[in-house]
This record gives C-alpha cells, structure tokens and sequence, in this order.
C-alpha cells in the first residue's frame, strides 16, 4: 500500500513539473514576441517612417471679386449694359438691338470674335447707324452686380443661348396684352471678319423692314 502511495506522489510531482515546464516555455514564447514587436517599432521609428494622416481636401480657390453697379462697365467700349436702357434707346431710336452673350474673361472665341469684329476700324460707325449695343457678359475671374447677372441670366434663359460668342438681333414690338416683348430677328455666333459680320447682320436686318 505504501509502495502505491509513493508511485502516485511521484507521478503528481512530475505532472506539475510538467506543466511548470510548459507555462514557462510559453511565457518565455510571450516575451519574444512583445520583445519582436518593440523592436519592429523602434526600428519604423528610427527610419522615420512617416505616418499618413487621411485629410478632407479643403477648396483654397479664392472667390472671383464683385463689382459695384456703378462702376461697372462693358468690356468694349461703346457697348451697354443695361437692357432697359438698351431697349429704351432702341424703341427711340427704331434700331434694333445687338446683344452680345459672352464670356469676356475666359472664352477664346468670345475674345476672338472681339478681335476679328468689334476692334475693328469701321465697326463703331457701322453700328452707330444699325443697331444698339448690348453687352451680357458671364465672366468667371470677376462677378457682375447682382441686378446685372440676374438680368443676363434672364435674356440667356429667355433667348436659349447655349454657348458664346452668341449674337442676338432683335427688335422690341407690342404683344396683344400691350406690352413690349422682344421679337428675334436672327442670331449668329463668331464671324472671321468684319464684312461677313455686317453682311450677316444687315440680312437680319431685312426682316425688320
């Protein structure tokens, strides 16, 4: 009896041993590994391993500067800029009016189209006799005034301009309600030069009698 005793507290003794044995080769496993990890980030940290930050894009395009109604003006000179001025002048007058949709600041066949047509010699004088100027421009590096840009949106909308340069001649006529409405005459759009200018518009022109 008392062999079997001693047998089962030697075989308790070597479990523990065991077990002692296995938490301790575990242990030692553990700390390798957290001593491993360290290492890895002190050597990111050593080679300066930058760390990217996700950043919402901020919108650092600065905002076109207004311009004060009454310092505004037509880009070319000799032109209006205001419609019911325009159309007064045009109903006095009997001449039609000539607007010009553009974009004075950032489109190249509205800059084109002033080159080839409106800085030419002979156009003032030309336009002096036909027609009334109007200028309704939609620039981009400055802002109109508000009462401007409200009015150019309104003929842009009102006249289905779907890009520029776009020439407009038209005429102010009595509707059956009694109120002068606009009556289109013709349109165009950039012209190489001069004279097929004219010769396009005085077709127009024709219209009107």
């Amino acid at each position: 009896m008392k062999k079997i005793l001693l047998f089962v507290m030697v075989l308790s003794l070597a479990a523990c041993g065991s077990e002692s044995a296995d938490k301790a080769k575990a242990d030692a496993s553990d700390a390798k590994t957290t001593a491993a990890t360290a290492e890895a980030k002190k050597t990111k940290a050593e080679q300066n391993i930058p760390v990217i930050k996700k950043t919402q894009p901020k919108n650092t395009r600065p905002q076109p500067a207004a311009v004060a109604l009454a310092d505004y003006k037509a880009k070319n000179e000799g032109w209006m800029v205001n419609f019911e001025d325009a159309k007064a002048k045009s109903i006095k007058s009997g001449k039609p009016i000539l607007a010009n949709f553009t974009g004075s600041d950032w489109c190249g066949w509205c800059k084109r189209l002033d080159k080839s047509v409106f800085h030419q010699p002979g156009f003032k004088e030309w336009a002096d006799k036909n027609v009334v100027l109007l200028e309704l421009d939609f620039p981009r590096r400055f802002r109109v005034p508000n009462e401007i840009a409200a009015q150019n949106n309104g003929l842009k909308q009102a006249m289905g301009i779907r890009g520029f340069p776009t020439i407009w001649l038209f005429d102010m006529k009595e509707n059956p309600e009694g109120q002068m409405a606009i009556n289109p005459l013709g349109k165009t759009g950039y012209t190489k030069t001069l004279n097929e200018f004219q010769q396009t518009i005085e077709g127009f022109l024709k219209k009107k009698g």
